[in-house]
């Protein structure tokens, strides 16, 4: 099935769910609010023409600034990368979440086992609420860590730093003791250069 087939046969199965279907660079995405996102995805999954039977990846987005600018749509994504194997196509689908300060989503783990993971660390990364998910809680940062490191508003540096005491015989935390600094790279030039 060539990509403008795969286009057309989403756009009539999907119908009205998807907000919006985008063939760019020879790749397809379809666009979704939170309340069709699982019926997208099950769709997609399981319709006879389609059959995107493999979650290749699922990922947080955080488009607060997009391109260097400010972004005036809504902030969260989740971003899926779907596969048919049987046809041998590939989907993009991106729900945006509705609540920029509390971003939640539907879980697709009973549709894809594979998503449970990758779920995990969106939260974490990004603070991406999925209902209903049987197991959501942090996955890459501490059990303490506060805030959600991939978000474009986390600073840089963080807040606090962990490290063993010799003396106390365990980690302690601290107020982080790096200095903010801004490294200028040396050009080191040739004697010859440009002339």
């Amino acid at each position: 099935m060539h990509v403008l087939d795969l286009k057309a046969a989403c756009t009539r199965i999907l119908g009205g769910k998807a907000d919006n279907i985008i063939l760019a660079f020879g790749e397809l995405t379809v666009e979704c609010r939170p309340e069709h996102y699982l019926d997208i995805m099950q769709t997609l999954r399981d319709h006879a023409e389609l059959h995107f039977e493999t979650l290749i990846d699922l990922c947080g987005v955080d488009y607060s600034t997009y391109k260097n600018q400010e972004w005036h749509g809504k902030r969260f994504a989740v971003v899926s990368q779907l596969l048919s194997v049987q046809n041998n196509q590939r989907v993009r689908v991106r729900v945006w979440a509705d609540d920029d300060s509390f971003p939640i989503v539907h879980t697709v783990t009973h549709l894809y086992n594979g998503a449970d993971w990758y779920e995990r660390e969106a939260f974490d990364m990004y603070g991406i609420i999925f209902n209903e998910h049987p197991d959501l809680r942090r996955i890459l940062t501490d059990y303490g860590f506060v805030g959600h490191p991939f978000r474009k508003d986390f600073p840089v540096s963080g807040h606090v730093e962990m490290r063993y005491d010799e003396t106390e015989k365990r980690v302690i935390y601290q107020p982080v003791t790096i200095e903010p600094r801004e490294i200028t790279p040396r050009v080191v030039r040739e004697e010859n250069y440009g002339g």
